[in-house]
């Protein structure tokens, strides 16, 4: 009866049948996806090395939360007004596996990445931890090698994985880190996101590393995992650390003291083929390396989550006040 009547968001994740089917389920549906759009696009003129629409389009798409809708229209309201071309935005295409999977396939000509999840989650290798640009240097080198697809310098924040709860339920059952919460994790509930729970650097890692075993888990949406915890629908979150929700709900977020999870640099990834046919992309790109620190991206999130702006409006915003375009 619970199952019948409780929406599909909110169904408790069954171990490992419901992950594996999860996982299977993105996978098809980011075939289908990819498919869709290289169908769209031909239909258009082609696909070609530098873009889509007769050499003169780049496609600029992103994954299924703001903070990747917010970077999609940065990238593309950028380059319209540096370069001759025209762009095609596709935000929200999906999670990982589905946007790297547009990208390799030539359905899309960049998106904004993220090492830790490029290390992790793309190149399939153990997550690593300490210094952000080790592993900037290793996701580069390897997506080089691997894929002929380059990866520019950072924007500068680092959009980390962590843990959130209520925080006057944190204070009351005394949790501060990642390892308190452990050892309470068995009273606990926990709603994430089914990439995070599928992830060997998000839950599968995370288990293994701090002996986690909660009462119960539940694979949410993207959009609900923060409101389930306000809420009191579930204890304990995964959280992107630069989403404005955190302080808006009055979330307090665990401290890694394990130091699992690696860095999360966020930078542009685009094919090789794509920079040689228009070389002028990537001085026009580099100029938002170094630009975007934490606070700044925390704050463009919370003008979309919570203000409820237009996501390229508040990009368009931020790039004026900057004096790029």
């Amino acid at each position: 009866m619970e199952r019948a009547v409780t929406p599909p968001g909110l169904r408790p994740v069954g171990r490992k049948r419901t992950n594996r089917f999860a996982r299977v389920v993105e996978i098809a549906l980011g075939i289908l996806l990819v498919a869709a759009i290289a169908t769209s696009l031909l239909g258009r003129g082609g696909l070609g090395f530098g873009g889509v629409g007769g050499g003169k389009t780049i496609t600029v798409g992103g994954k299924n939360f703001t903070e990747q809708d917010i970077l999609v229209h940065m990238l593309s309201s950028l380059i319209e007004a540096k370069t001759d071309l025209k762009v095609v935005r596709k935000p929200f295409l999906g999670g990982s596996q589905v946007t790297h999977s547009a990208l390799a396939s030539r359905s899309i000509d960049l998106y904004p990445e993220y090492t830790g999840t490029g290390w992790s989650s793309v190149l399939g290798e153990a997550p690593i931890g300490g210094d952000p640009q080790t592993t900037y240097d290793k996701v580069k080198e390897a997506y080089e090698t691997r894929f002929g697809i380059t990866w520019l310098p950072p924007f500068g924040f680092n959009n980390t994985y962590t843990l959130s709860m209520r925080a006057d339920a944190a204070e009351r059952l005394g949790i501060d880190t990642m390892s308190q919460l452990a050892a309470r994790s068995s009273e606990l509930t926990l709603g994430a996101t089914h990439e995070f729970l599928e992830r060997e650097d998000g839950f599968k890692g995370l288990q293994a590393a701090y002996g986690m075993h909660f009462k119960k888990v539940t694979g949410l949406d993207p959009g609900l995992t923060y409101g389930a915890v306000k809420e009191g629908t579930t204890d304990v979150n995964d959280a992107f650390s630069t989403d404005g929700r955190i302080q808006a709900f009055k979330l307090k977020t665990l401290k890694d003291d394990k130091r699992f999870f690696p860095p999360y640099y966020a930078a542009v990834v685009i094919r090789d083929d794509t920079l040689k046919a228009h070389p002028e992309l990537e001085e026009t790109l580099n100029l938002l390396a170094g630009k975007i620190d934490d606070a700044t991206m925390s704050a463009l999130n919370g003008k979309v989550d919570l203000e409820r702006k237009e996501p390229r409006a508040v990009a368009e915003q931020w790039l004026k006040e900057q004096g790029l375009i």
